[in-house]
């Protein structure tokens, strides 16, 4: 009797995921929300609401054409944050390294959040 309400409980369970997948994929593609649920995509998301301006180097970069701007908008879309070597405890704004490729090289950003900015401060 349990192995058989078991069977119809999981059979259910699967319908129902199928359709709030399709559902939630479909809302998605529409309205254009994401749903970021881990730390990785939290931060980058909350850095892409705000807007960015770029220290010294990072600007004469973007003027002798070494960096793009389009590189910058990729580590803030498609980076890994390494949590290890970020200092997310200090008030009020938090340094985060963001881990990604560029030109083919493994390239880390630094990056400062504040509450109401987004500095890029450097690459390594």
């Amino acid at each position: 009797m349990f192995i058989k309400r078991l069977g119809y409980f999981m059979v259910g369970l699967s319908i129902g995921i199928v359709f709030l997948t399709f559902f939630l994929k479909k809302k998605a593609d529409e309205t254009g929300v994401s749903f970021c649920y881990l730390p990785n995509c939290r931060v980058l998301k909350d850095m892409r609401s705000k807007p960015i301006e770029y220290a010294d180097r990072i600007s004469e970069m973007l003027e002798n054409q070494e960096l793009d701007s389009l590189a910058v908008t990729y580590f803030l879309t498609e980076g890994d944050i390494d949590f290890s070597s970020s200092d997310t405890k200090s008030k009020p704004c938090k340094t985060y390294f963001i881990e990604g490729e560029l030109a083919l090289k493994e390239v880390t950003m630094e990056v400062r959040n504040c509450p109401n900015k987004v500095t890029i401060i450097g690459l390594q």
